[in-house]
């Protein structure tokens, strides 16, 4: 089983990972591999790119696809970039990658791929104006739209989307899933889900995905199934929580009656059974096939 984790637990183990074994350069080298090879590319490639370690993720990822003969071109929204963004930045600049700023006025229609790399799972709250703006850009291009480790707009942790976020053909998730992949709003936005090893050290294990063939032991006799706005409905007594910690209500729920919840929501289903925690979800590819 693929471990789901929390964003928390994500950027300990990141951080344990470039204390004691391989520097965050390498890691991110590693992240955007795993996307270059998650991907058919073709046509005219944009990579969006924010200020933090989620746009580094895409000026490495614009240095492989310049490598292998692709001509992306960068499309930055700000000048601050992270410590291991700037050593890409910096080789994408020496080898003439193109690039541009871009805005909630740019024209996303001249794109075949959209690479979203503008903010990671660490986004919580809710979107400024002018991303939202651009966000809406993105999605109504027409272009096949990748996003790196989560779509920007998303939380990681619970999978809100405030007011909205970047809608993929295919997100790449990073290292682990992250719990907010598969909670509330996502699966209005991410299209198909892999992830990719990178080698990051797990600080703790946490929740579990599962096949969707090995649900079947969960929704037997005694168990509660149900859509997550029938769980809202009838359990959660306070509906802004059950959206805000999901994992939280259930698990009391599940402890409170000594019952098994398989709580649905689009595409995926969270599953609580007093002890452990488990997700599953249609949208996931597995091993190195390639979406397109």
């Amino acid at each position: 089983m693929d471990n789901v984790i929390t964003v928390k637990n994500m950027r300990e183990s990141d951080a344990f990972t470039i204390n004691t074994s391989t520097s965050g350069k390498e890691l991110m080298k590693r992240a955007a591999q795993g996307v270059y090879d998650s991907v058919s590319w073709r046509g005219n490639i944009a990579i969006v790119c924010g200020s933090g370690n989620n746009g580094g993720d895409g000026y490495a990822l614009a240095e492989i696809l310049d490598t292998k003969g692709y001509m992306p071109v960068i499309l930055r929204l700000s000048d601050k970039l992270s410590e291991d963004g700037a050593y890409y930045y910096r080789r994408c600049r020496q080898k003439g990658i193109r690039e541009a700023y871009c805005d909630e006025y740019t024209d996303f229609g001249e794109y075949d791929i959209i690479v979203d790399c503008i903010l990671g799972t660490g986004f919580s709250g809710e979107l400024r104006e002018d991303i939202t703006a651009l966000i809406e850009s993105i999605n109504r291009s027409g272009a096949y739209v990748v996003s790196v480790d989560i779509n920007s707009g998303l939380s990681g942790a619970n999978g809100t989307a405030k007011p909205t976020a970047v809608k993929s053909d295919l997100t790449v998730s990073i290292g682990y899933y992250k719990t907010g992949m598969f909670l509330n709003d996502a699966g209005l936005y991410i299209g198909a889900l892999k992830n990719v090893d990178i080698g990051i050290k797990l600080v703790k294990k946490q929740y579990y995905l599962i096949d969707r063939d090995e649900l079947s032991p969960f929704t037997g006799y005694s168990s509660v199934v149900l859509p997550s706005e029938k769980f809202k409905k009838e359990y959660a007594v306070d509906e802004d929580e059950f959206v805000r910690s999901p994992l939280k209500v259930v698990s009391k729920e599940s402890c409170d009656s000594q019952k098994i919840f398989v709580v649905e929501y689009e595409g995926s289903k969270l599953i609580v059974d007093q002890t452990y925690v488990y997700f599953q979800s249609d949208r996931i590819i597995k091993g190195e096939d390639k979406w397109n």
